[in-house]
């Protein structure tokens, strides 16, 4: 089969390879559409896999070709998408189900070979069957709209009307389709493209408040490097009359964007720390004072739920996407043959234009 072949830092080669061998309770899925992640990035040409070679690619779909025993036999011929953790199923997050936080897992494109290639092997455990009015494109995106779910769910929506939504990256857009389906009334939402604004108006559905960070400073700049004075916290306190929002979700995870979320939220507020962090994250003392004062609840989100329930956030994802209510073809800018991975790379790593999405496909 022909796969990319991560074989060291910056070192990935397309090429002839052997298909997967199965074992107990794999199957082989016959890849249709591959995401490329915005962690992928850093993992091909910076940072690497946990070992070389590896095949990269954790967002994927496609269809069960093979099974290794009774336990997929079932699954042959049928369309899937896939929860790329691979929990150990013993430690303490696994047996309250928490597979996400699991201490001891395997991942699918880091850990171990994923979706980057014609062919995955895959446990049947991590397998999720898709209606057929879902495409395989819609379900390689599952992965980062369980992400988005997940992180709208560590809120307490019961006491949130208001939310700040920082970062319009593609789990950004999708956590503000969620807080319309959810219900939440007031969404502004901060993103550095004019193409953001129209995004959230083509695919958000809702009454949101579009604000171009970038003519704005944070409260922790030093120089003026905006197109006026007014910060970003000043604009967002005017938008709401001076009251600020009940809860903000940072997808940016800088220092700046921290500091702007705490001096925003509502006293008894609460921030989500959802983006990964390029570096470290320093705190003043005044910003923490605020999380001490105001007494705002700090949380952090990682992964997604998948406990083959119906209430889980792959079930739930998938649910909203068959019904309509969630709109991830949309956010699909470029769709390339899956011998153009590296294309799709550039796209992703020089960032010049628009893009949000980008993806391989099969035929």
């Amino acid at each position: 089969m022909k796969a990319y072949v991560l074989e060291g830092i910056n070192q990935l080669e397309y090429k002839e390879i052997d298909k997967p061998q199965l074992s107990t309770g794999y199957v082989l899925v016959e890849v249709q559409a591959a995401g490329i992640c915005g962690s992928d990035i850093p993992r091909i040409f910076t940072t690497g896999t946990y070992h070389f070679p590896t095949i990269p690619g954790h967002e994927f779909s496609g269809k069960v070709v093979e099974a290794f025993d009774e336990r997929g036999a079932s699954w042959v011929g049928k369309r899937v998408g896939v929860f790329p953790l691979i929990p150990c199923q013993e430690c303490p997050s696994c047996q309250k189900e928490n597979y996400e936080m699991c201490s001891n897992y395997n991942y699918l494109g880091s850990r171990c070979d994923g979706g980057f290639a014609e062919y995955v092997a895959v446990p049947v455990w991590n397998l999720i069957e898709l209606p057929e009015n879902v495409s395989y494109r819609e379900a390689a995106m599952l992965e980062p709209a369980s992400v988005a779910l997940h992180a709208v769910r560590r809120l307490d929506l019961s006491e949130v009307s208001s939310v700040a939504l920082f970062g319009l990256g593609t789990i950004g857009i999708i956590i503000a389709q969620w807080l319309h389906i959810l219900g939440v009334k007031t969404v502004i939402a901060t993103g550095h493209s004019d193409r953001h604004g129209q995004v959230m108006q083509e695919v958000a559905s809702a009454d949101y408040i579009y604000v171009d960070a970038r003519n704005y400073q944070s409260i922790v700049d030093d120089v003026a490097t905006a197109q006026n004075a007014q910060s970003l916290v000043d604009k967002i306190m005017e938008l709401t009359d001076g009251a600020g929002v009940d809860a903000v979700l940072d997808c940016v995870a800088n220092s700046e964007s921290l500091s702007d979320a705490l001096a925003i939220v509502k006293p008894a507020g609460q921030v989500v720390l959802v983006g990964n962090p390029k570096g470290d994250v320093p705190m003043d003392k005044n910003t923490y004072w605020k999380i001490l004062r105001k007494q705002i609840r700090l949380t952090g989100t990682w992964n997604s739920s998948f406990t083959h329930s119906a209430e889980d956030d792959w079930h739930m994802v998938l649910a909203e996407c068959a019904k309509g209510n969630l709109r991830l073809k949309e956010l699909i800018t470029h769709s390339l043959p899956f011998d153009e991975l590296h294309q799709g790379l550039a796209i992703m790593k020089d960032k010049k234009g628009y893009r949000n999405k980008v993806m391989i496909v099969k035929g």
